[in-house]
């Protein structure tokens, strides 16, 4: 028995090859099925099954593409109806990989149709080795179970036996393999560590720790992260089977006349991934911005009209292509071309351009001690301004902005910061594209406004993958 992990970082997503001494299983793969047609070659082995726990809510799936490259069978959980040709499977049902024993047990609870795959090792023993466990147990976490309005209760109630009545049955040796690591929103914080066993779970997972139903049911449907747009459009087109990355436009390179003609379309956006200085110093009136070196992907996927075609101002063809596939991630399938020569070339054709202005730590606190009138608008998540902010600042997370923007003041200059300057540069697009002309980023954000002096050390900047139950010992950590 041979495991591979394969780890997506920004989406935090983890695939794993399975394997025998010539066959092999994909578990939960990616849409990028080269690098897993690429491992199973170097092993020498053939891939002859797909197997997928659940519906994923956060990215597209790559069973199609992998199936059609390959010919394996896909296998996924009866109830979720899939409508693409697959084996169904269920409680109880078993298969087998050479001298692998693979038993099938549904795990409701992150999903209504979850289920996790328990391997057995035969040529080793006789009871398990590890078990694919999807979303519904992560390292120092379990899956959110509110991804479906209505029936959050319902789900984590699943969830909660999902876990106790048949995970922790499990021998405390047996491997913890998850879909997901930290820094994904499938969960409230898992754990950076990667893998894990049952018996560590069970004595240091914190959501496992609460035995009572009700107060567990309640930890996971109260002050949840918000759950980006993308989830649930995710979880229906694999669903439905998502289309083959072969069939997808290319990114061609235009002139900038051929660019600005294709962007006055009303089916097309500008999608420009530079940082955010570069953003400031010049950028297309209307454009989004979002950092292709920041959490990219779920953050396209949050923001990003989805049935638009995209146009993307980049650094390079490389970097635009690389862009291209971070979007096919999250179900942006539209990303049809990019800006020639860049900004440079556009600035030479005599295009209109924009820009944001952009102040360092010490500038903010200047102007707000000076009393100077200011909005600062601090767009990180509420559990971040919760951990620490700036007084008198407004919290409304980047995505809000989209609505909540009309709560904001035109006439009086508005301030933006953010954990970076990531989000904030962001969040400067979505305002300019509503009007707001007198924007500012905070460069640096809450990270150098800390390291400047002017506030405490944030707990979740410096520590963002421990689980919120321990934030406030690593707060008092960081002051002391």
């Amino acid at each position: 028995m041979f495991v591979q992990q394969f780890f997506v970082k920004g989406l935090a997503h983890s695939s794993y090859l399975l394997g025998g001494e010539t066959t092999c299983a994909i578990i939960d793969p990616s849409r990028d099925i080269s690098m897993y047609i690429e491992a199973a070659e170097d092993m020498g082995m053939e891939i002859t099954h797909i197997l997928e726990t659940h519906l994923h809510a956060d990215f597209i799936s790559g069973h199609l593409d992998l199936a059609e490259a390959t010919g394996a069978v896909i296998y996924a959980p009866k109830s979720a109806k899939c409508q693409f040709k697959h084996k169904a499977v269920a409680e109880g049902d078993t298969f087998k990989i050479e001298n692998m024993r693979i038993k099938v047990i549904e795990t409701p609870g992150h999903t209504p149709e979850h289920i996790s795959y328990i391997v057995t090792d035969t040529s080793r023993g006789s009871e398990p080795a590890a078990v694919f466990c999807g979303d519904t147990l992560f390292v120092g976490d379990v899956g959110r179970p509110d991804l479906f309005p209505g029936i959050a209760e319902s789900l984590a109630s699943k969830l909660y036996d999902s876990l106790h009545k048949k995970l922790m049955k499990l021998p405390d040796f047996c491997e913890v393999c998850p879909a997901h690591g930290a820094g994904s929103l499938c969960g409230r914080a898992m754990g950076a560590k990667r893998t894990s066993t049952i018996g560590y779970e069970r004595r240091y997972n914190s959501a496992l720790l609460i035995s009572d139903r009700d107060e567990f049911i309640k930890s996971l449907t109260t002050n949840m992260p918000a759950a980006p747009d993308h989830f649930s459009r995710c979880s229906a087109i694999n669903g439905k089977g998502p289309a083959l990355v072969r069939e997808l436009p290319q990114i061609i390179p235009m002139a900038p006349s051929e660019f600005k003609k294709a962007a006055e379309r009303k089916s097309t956006f500008i999608l420009d991934i530079r940082s955010y200085e570069a953003f400031g110093g010049q950028h297309i009136p209307g454009s989004y911005n979002i950092d292709i070196s920041g959490n990219f992907a779920t953050f396209a996927g949050w923001i990003l009209p989805p049935d638009q075609n995209i146009l993307i101002v980049s650094n390079s063809l490389m970097e635009a292509r690389e862009a291209g596939i971070l979007l096919k991630r999250v179900g942006l399938d539209k990303a049809i071309g990019y800006l020639d020569g860049g900004m440079f070339e556009w600035a030479r054709a005599g295009l209109p351009a924009n820009h944001v202005a952009q102040i360092s730590a010490v500038e903010l606190s200047r102007i707000m001690k000076k009393g100077d009138e200011l909005t600062l608008v601090d767009v990180r998540a509420a559990g971040e301004f919760e951990a620490q902010h700036i007084e008198g600042a407004i919290n409304i997370p980047a995505p809000d902005l989209r609505s909540r923007y009309k709560i904001l003041k035109k006439s009086k200059p508005i301030a933006l910061i953010c954990s970076t300057g990531h989000r904030s540069s962001l969040s400067t697009a979505l305002l300019k594209q509503r009007g707001f002309e007198n924007v500012i980023n905070v460069a640096g954000g809450m990270t150098g406004y800390s390291a400047a002096g002017y506030s405490q050390t944030c707990p979740i900047c410096i520590a963002p993958h421990v689980p919120r139950i321990d934030l406030q010992q690593t707060y008092n950590l960081a002051r002391s």
